[in-house]
């Protein structure tokens, strides 16, 4: 597959907020909205809905909606459609599954997190473990090339047995290492632990193989991949049989639907549904097959498209003085974290945006990986690529970085 496969003047026409005329370097925090998502959405509000069921017409809709969401994640993640559940955020359902395991951990149990990962991937396990009495270790990463290696989670794990769950990201959201996760789920898996991976980040970037990663559970973000704004949990069906979440009395107790909590929000499924397809539909002119294999021909030109992008900037980067850049990991996604010396990047940002460039500073809730790094929890500025992005946009974040280090 060549980067000239990517046909992204195509797909810029099809997302609204692109008109404004800005050059979007936020996608770490939430991409913008094609078209057909925002139209499915209001697709959904449009027509009759109601509690998912089989009566009426509102209710066979509700439940086509949803029945259909999590096919589309299903075929993302390379899931069973049975274990996908859904939740007003990653946050929220890891929250969730952390205090349902933590019924089954006590003093003695030992839970591992990384210095990697975003705080959603650290504090619901920290405070878990507190409540159980368990015991928290740490995985640290290497600060000067931004690796988290096998040897980092080996050193955490104090032998079989003791080990109940490893937490670890799939990609950092602040400088966008992508530790060898099938690595580090094989170590977990050796010492009897559940394998818990974020990959709020990841999936924005890459084909997600739920089995090949060996997560046994793995969180991600919609919203982060063109999506509507909630979150999924996605594990094997006969592992989530096993768990026993809180839930209402009336409540269904079938699996996925016993850890979803409430009314789920139909019209951001219906988003959802949109999005996966939409993503699919970026695979090269005359991909065949089903849309798990255009999806991973799309996700592969989207990331050749990202990454020269990401050489782009790196490359402008490097003609500048005083730019110290964080992301320095060998696998990575198009995500650059970077200092200005002597300079807030606070400051930075803002005179950026001022220019129509969109580069957010500060430390993304990932705090113990910027603490890490010297940073404290002030952070950098972040660049983060998405598939929207042209070198235009690029060319214009490297002439407003010049004039701001001019003045």
């Amino acid at each position: 597959m060549t980067y000239d496969a990517y046909d992204l003047q195509a797909l810029r026409e099809r997302i609204p907020a692109l008109g404004a005329g800005r050059a979007y370097f936020d996608g770490p925090g939430g991409t913008q909205t094609p078209r057909a998502v925002i139209e499915a959405v209001s697709d959904a509000l449009a027509n009759p809905l109601a509690n998912q069921g089989e009566n009426t017409l509102g209710e066979r809709n509700a439940e086509a909606i949803v029945v259909g969401a999590r096919a589309a994640l299903g075929d993302l993640l390379a899931a069973d459609p049975s274990g996908i559940v859904f939740g007003r955020s990653a946050t929220q359902l890891t929250y969730d599954l952390s205090r349902t395991l933590a019924r089954t951990w006590s003093p003695g149990d030992e839970i591992v997190v990384t210095r990697l990962d975003h705080d959603a991937n650290i504090r619901p396990w920290v405070q878990a473990a507190a409540h159980a009495g368990a015991t928290v270790r740490w995985a640290d990463f290497d600060p000067e090339t931004g690796e988290l290696t096998p040897d980092h989670l080996r050193a955490a794990l104090s032998g079989p047995g003791r080990t109940r769950l490893v937490a670890v990201t799939a990609a950092s959201n602040l400088i966008g290492t992508r530790p060898p996760v099938a690595e580090l789920a094989a170590l977990a898996h050796a010492e009897g632990a559940l394998f818990h991976v974020d990959a709020v980040h990841y999936a924005a970037h890459a084909c997600v193989d739920l089995a090949a990663l060996g997560a046994d559970f793995l969180v991600c973000s919609p919203y982060k991949f063109l999506g509507p704004h909630l979150g999924v949990l996605a594990a094997d069906p006969a592992l989530l049989e096993t768990l026993r979440p809180d839930k209402l009395l009336p409540a269904t107790d079938e699996v996925p639907m016993r850890y979803e909590l409430g009314t789920l929000p139909y019209e951001l499924l219906a988003g959802v549904s949109a999005a996966v397809d939409f993503l699919a539909g970026l695979a090269p002119r005359g991909e065949g097959g089903g849309r798990r294999a255009r999806l991973v021909s799309a996700l592969a030109a989207v990331g050749a498209h990202e990454d020269a992008l990401r050489l782009r900037v790196e490359k402008g980067l490097a003609a500048f003085e005083g730019v110290t850049l964080y992301s320095r990991a060998a696998e990575r996604t198009p995500t650059l974290l970077l200092t200005l010396e002597g300079r807030d990047t606070e400051a930075a940002s803002r005179f950026l945006a001022a220019r129509g460039v969109d580069a957010p500073s500060g430390s993304f809730y990932a705090l113990e990986p910027s603490r890490h790094l010297g940073l404290g929890d002030a952070g950098g500025l972040r660049v983060g690529l998405a598939p929207y992005n042209s070198a235009e946009d690029v060319d214009r974040l490297l002439e407003g970085l010049a004039d701001h280090l001019a003045r």
